[in-house]
């Protein structure tokens, strides 16, 4: 089993009658309640627990990109993973991940290959390049995009970035959505062909097939748990059986928000209000902007697979007019929390259950202060990461999981010239 510490950095300090006052925390929310000073702190406390996260030996630390939001503070992750890759380029253990840049809302997407081919160089060859899709509320209501186009504009872009790392010569594209001359994208990529790529999902069929076919590794990035995932990556595994791909787990990964205590009853009473100020203020949103007409495809839309914000899992103001709380949470999966068996033996289930070696960690849930946070990093790396390590021992990582610099770049001849250039 592989770990990401991953943070969504939402912002922590929403009015208290947020769901009930303002309509939505995407799209939206007032920029009046943003606090400058308090996002310079939250900033920092969030890369400080990042890099706190390396120090014990996550596999991988990871931001994404979200955009005129409370609940995400990252409209460039980029700009946090080159603060990262500082620290990642001297471990052993831990990779960097970017799950990721919203390909369709790059003019031009070269811009994303010069980015991550920095951040590869950077790490030392130890970046994870994410190619999301995209929420309807980021590409269709924030940056405009034509919902019908989406798909279109993200495949384009994503044959243009590959490209653009594999090719030895410079070349010219001459596509639909980008046209360019001169394509010859520098830096190049630490890694070769290019970094592993991971490919967030919320469950469309395109997405699956995308996926498999270009043998990159699929995580379902829902906030509801395991048992809501079930329902995504069961036909996953369909689809990769019908496709002739083998079950490889670390072919796929799904989100779990964890909270760990001395026991169960600390747990309850650490971590309750936070999870709270996550479903109801991180996750309310208007249900006008959850999806744009368009945007999930006919094909998604006959195979039953839908938004998972569609409504069978309660968050935001329905929380309240339901009366849910912690041990709702609990008993529905939308977070594993208790002593460090409890989470152990929890969190085993699950990815027995999905059949997943990737387990995306949301370890900074809500409104949690930055020494809970530490506690939530420490315990889990100390006394729930040992006790599954050793789940999928007969499959390989490697394909997934980056190489760190490849030999070539290392040879005498290699040393020398650079030795000769620098003198």
């Amino acid at each position: 089993m592989r770990f990401v510490s991953f943070n969504l950095m939402p912002y922590r300090d929403l009015p208290a009658d947020f769901e009930q006052t303002y309509p939505s925390v995407w799209v939206s929310p007032p920029r009046t309640l943003y606090d400058p000073r308090i996002g310079h702190q939250t900033y920092h406390d969030y890369l400080d627990a990042l890099e706190y996260s390396i120090d014990l030996g996550y596999d991988g630390v990871g931001v994404n990109e979200h955009h005129s939001n409370a609940y995400g503070l990252m409209p460039s992750p980029n700009l946090l993973a080159s603060i990262l890759s500082r620290k990642i380029r001297h471990s052993d253990t831990t990779s960097l991940m970017v799950l990721g840049n919203s390909l369709a809302l790059y003019n031009p997407p070269i811009r994303v290959a010069e980015e991550f081919a920095m951040l590869d160089v950077l790490s030392g060859g130890k970046f994870i390049a994410g190619f999301p899709v995209g929420t309807s509320m980021d590409s269709n209501y924030v940056y405009g995009i034509n919902p019908s186009e989406l798909r279109e504009r993200y495949y384009e872009a994503h044959d243009l970035v590959i490209k653009a790392w594999k090719s030895e010569e410079m070349f010219t594209w001459n596509g639909k959505y980008n046209q360019l001359r001169y394509v010859n994208t520098w830096p190049r990529t630490a890694q070769t062909p290019h970094p592993p790529v991971w490919i967030p999902g919320g469950g469309s069929v395109e997405t699956y097939d995308f996926a498999l076919e270009n043998d990159y590794s699929f995580s379902y990035l829902s906030f509801f748990g395991h048992q809501y995932a079930k329902k995504v990556m069961t036909p996953f595994w369909q689809r990769a059986e019908a496709l002739g791909k083998d079950n490889n787990p670390y072919r796929a990964g799904y989100c779990q928000l964890v909270c760990v205590a001395e026991t169960d009853e600390i747990a309850e009473k650490e971590y309750a209000e936070h999870a709270m100020y996550f479903f109801a203020k991180c996750m309310h949103i208007d249900p006008k902007f959850i999806e744009a007409p368009g945007y999930r495809t006919v094909a998604s839309l006959k195979a039953g697979l839908r938004s998972q914000l569609d409504g069978s899992a309660k968050f935001g103001s329905a929380l309240a007019q339901e009366g849910l709380g912690w041990k709702d949470f609990v008993e529905r999966g939308y977070i594993i929390a208790g002593s460090p068996d409890t989470v152990a033996e929890k969190l085993r289930e699950a990815a027995v259950e999905l059949h997943v070696g990737n387990i995306i960690l949301i370890n900074q849930v809500g409104s949690m202060p930055v020494g809970l946070l530490r506690k939530n990093l420490q315990m889990f790396a100390e006394e729930v990461m040992p006790k599954l390590r050793d789940l999928w021992p007969e499959w390989d990582h490697s394909h997934y999981w980056p190489s760190g610099f490849e030999e070539q770049y290392s040879t005498p001849e290699t040393a020398g010239s650079a030795a000769a250039g620098g003198a």
